[in-house]
Formats: structure tokens, C-alpha cells, sequence
């Protein structure tokens, strides 16, 4: 990662560099009121600022070899359909379009707050253009927020103001609302839909609502049925280059790719899919939102987080399947490129952890204990969420739109 957009691990996420760090008050004022999901800015100073981060975006890519654009892509995925695709996408295309889509479903938790903040910087580094998805028509049609939109558009807003709070490089993000875009270009994307939905059956599309948090096996709404037909279509009607979604995703991915080859298509969407965080729970390999205790809220207070993680499953010795490994691994390391662990010289004296193997190494031989992982892990995530923490207590917009958005029931 970008060491410009990287806090200096010996002062925390205040030392991030302030230019990275968009005013995070507009997305708020915007939600207190009863305005559409987005306002249209002045179109001039619209050109000028796009005009102006098209050329930084120029400039740091110009700086950059092939390779390290391609493996600075690669970092983020945990699986990439196909590297070669990818490699040679990166060749002929200056600016790729990378697609990525959230459901407005309830508050934000820290993987969908600093994971993707991390994803999406790396990604504009590597000299992509990044179109955040705002599904708020497919929240609906999951039914979430008891499928009011006027709440999932709220929550939308909530979350693209922890985005900005929490550093996200926005010169190269477009949040596009899928109601807005659907709505304006409604003669393009809805025949798309439609041939998507004749070159599939019913099986096919069920084996792909997963990507809901629903079983295959589950009852569906003909709505469910739908979705991943819109979903697929979406792909195709912002032009992706590149899908960087969860693996949890992955299936509807897969089915765009197959589209490709229905449509005689050459080139397909490159799937670059990102690891999913565990929940704190032994076995538990997702977080849930409507579980508090799994995962950590990009609000929690400093106490919140220390509990949390105090009372995470984290066996001695075992580093599969140990949650707050992995937020060492997917969180600590990529913001601070180190872990830095405090402990008294009879238990080993501090040490800081510069590579995830070395830790891995201590951790398994039991150099490293649990006891030492939880207070500094703790320490590293209170630091990270810091600014987050601190524009909703300052902004009184922000501070109304959490609270509204905390009086929301979480549906599944």
C-alpha cells in the first residue's frame, strides 16, 4: 500500500496524509434530509476536479512498472480469474474500470469499512478507475430494512461517509446508485436483464443466490430469483474490467463470465475476489451483522473494541481458522505494514512483527501468545478507526445520521 496513504505505525491513523482524506461532512447533510440518494454538483467544478485527479491518477501510474501495478491487483485477491487476463488488461488499458457493489443492509463492520478502504486505495494506485455499486434496488429486493428503500438510501449515505472519514482515496471513485443509473438508462440495462435471464435456467440462477446470504436450498421470493440476473447485468452495464467483489461473489461472477461465452464475447470480466473476514466466534466464518459480538462496527468505541477482541476465539498455537490472525494479516499489516507487540521482558520483551510469516512462526511455537496478539490487535484496530470515531462525534450530521441509522432494524 501507498506509504501516502498509510498511517505511520508509531503515531496511528492521525499521521494518515490529510489530502487522502476527503471532507466527510457532505454525504451526512445529504442524509438528514429527504433529498434523492445524490445531489448533482456544479457541473464546471465537476470537469475540473475530474480533470485534475485524471492527471495525479496519470502521474503515480506513469511512476509504476507493468509488474507492480499487477502484483500491487494480485495483493488484493485472495483468487483472480485469470492473472494472465489481468496482465494483459493492465497492457492495452490505461485506466481500467474495476466494479465494486454493496447492499445497504444496516452498519457498517470493519471489513466492509477498512478492507475495502485498503482494497479500493491499492486499486487507484494501480491506475484503476473504481465505480462503487450502491445497490440499494437490490437491497429492497432482498428485503432488507424490511425493504424500505428511504432507510437503505440512508444507510447508504451512512456508509459512504465512514468511507470518507476512514481515508478512502476518492479522486478515482464514482458511487453510483443503482436506482438512479437503472432509472436514467433504463432502455440499456433492462434488456441486458432480460437476455441474461433466457440464456439461464432457474437452476442455474438459484445456485447463485448465495451471494444474498441465502442457501440454495432456501425458499425464495421471485424478487431473490431475480437478483442475480440483475446483478450479473451490472457488470456489463457499468463496462468492468475487472469484478473486485468478496468470494463470497464469486458464483455470480463465474455466471458473467459464462454470459461472455453465450454472447461469443472475447474479452471477460476479470474476477479479482478478496478474502472474507471470520466472524470472532469459533467456526464462525463470516461476520454478522445482526450478531454485535462478531465482528467489530466502524463506530465501536475504544471499550467495545477491547471487549471484542478480548473475548475472541484465539487458541494458543493455532493459527487456521483464528480470527484475530486474520485481522493481523488482512487489516493490521496492509494499514501499518507492521504488528507491533508490548509485553514485559519476562514474557519476551516488546517486538515488532515486520511480515505476517514471522508472526505466523512465533504464534505456532507459542513465542507469541494469544495474551499478546488480543492487547496489541486491540491497540492497532482502536488506532485505525480513531478519525472514524472522531468525525461522528464532531459532526453533528454524522452524528444523526449513525443514530438513525442504529434505530434500524437488521433484517436478513
Amino acid at each position: 500500500m501507498d506509504p501516502s496513504t498509510v498511517p505511520d505505525a508509531s503515531t496511528g491513523a492521525a499521521s494518515m496524509d490529510p489530502s487522502m482524506v476527503p471532507a466527510a461532512s457532505t454525504a451526512a447533510e445529504v442524509a438528514a434530509s429527504s433529498v434523492a440518494p445524490s445531489s448533482a454538483p456544479d457541473a464546471s467544478s465537476s470537469v475540473a476536479a475530474a480533470g485534475a485527479a485524471a492527471e495525479d491518477l496519470a502521474g503515480a501510474v506513469a511512476g509504476m512498472t507493468l509488474d507492480e501495478r499487477f502484483d500491487l491487483l494480485m495483493s488484493i485477491g485472495e483468487e483472480c480469474i485469470q492473472p494472465d487476463e489481468l496482465k494483459r488488461l493492465l497492457q492495452n488499458k490505461p485506466v481500467p474500470i474495476c466494479y465494486d457493489g454493496f447492499e445497504p443492509s444496516g452498519r457498517m463492520h470493519i471489513a466492509q469499512g477498512i478492507v475495502k478502504t485498503i482494497n479500493v486505495n491499492k486499486m487507484i494506485r494501480a491506475g484503476c478507475k473504481v465505480k462503487i455499486w450502491i445497490a440499494d434496488w437490490f437491497a429492497q429486493l432482498n428485503n432488507k430494512m424490511g425493504g424500505d428503500l428511504k432507510k437503505i438510501q440512508t444507510v447508504g449515505r451512512y456508509m459512504i461517509e465512514i468511507w470518507k472519514a476512514a481515508g478512502m482515496n476518492l479522486d478515482g471513485v464514482e458511487f453510483l446508485w443503482s436506482s438512479e443509473e437503472i432509472n436514467s438508462r433504463a432502455n440499456e440495462y433492462w434488456p441486458l436483464v432480460m437476455d441474461i435471464a433466457r440464456k439461464n435456467n432457474v437452476k442455474r440462477i438459484t445456485r447463485c443466490c448465495t451471494i444474498m446470504g441465502r442457501a440454495d436450498n432456501e425458499e425464495l421470493t421471485a424478487a431473490q430469483i431475480f437478483y442475480p440476473c440483475m446483478q450479473c447485468a451490472d457488470i456489463f452495464f457499468l463496462k468492468a474490467d475487472i469484478c473486485q467483489l468478496g468470494m463470497d461473489q464469486r458464483k455470480v461472477n463465474m455466471l458473467a463470465r459464462e454470459y461472455c461465452d453465450d454472447i461469443k464475447k472475447k474479452l471477460k470480466p476479470i474476477i479479482l475476489s478478496h478474502h472474507m473476514l471470520p466472524g470472532f466466534k469459533e467456526g464462525q466464518e463470516k461476520m454478522s451483522k445482526s450478531d454485535p459480538s462478531s465482528a467489530i462496527f466502524m463506530e465501536d468505541d475504544e471499550a467495545q473494541v477491547n471487549v471484542k477482541i478480548k473475548q475472541a476465539f484465539c487458541p494458543p498455537n493455532i493459527v487456521e481458522g483464528n480470527p484475530c490472525l486474520e485481522y493481523i494479516k488482512y487489516i493490521v499489516f496492509p494499514w501499518f505494514e507492521r504488528f507491533e507487540v508490548v509485553r514485559k521482558e519476562n514474557n519476551g520483551g516488546n517486538k515488532t512483527f515486520l511480515s505476517m510469516d514471522e508472526l505466523i512462526a512465533d504464534y505456532a511455537s507459542g513465542a507469541l501468545h494469544p495474551a499478546d496478539v488480543k492487547p496489541a490487535l486491540a491497540k492497532a484496530i482502536n488506532e485505525i478507526l480513531k478519525p472514524v470515531r472522531d468525525h461522528f462525534n464532531t459532526s453533528n450530521e454524522a452524528k444523526v445520521l449513525l443514530n438513525t441509522v442504529k434505530k434500524y432494524r437488521v433484517s436478513s
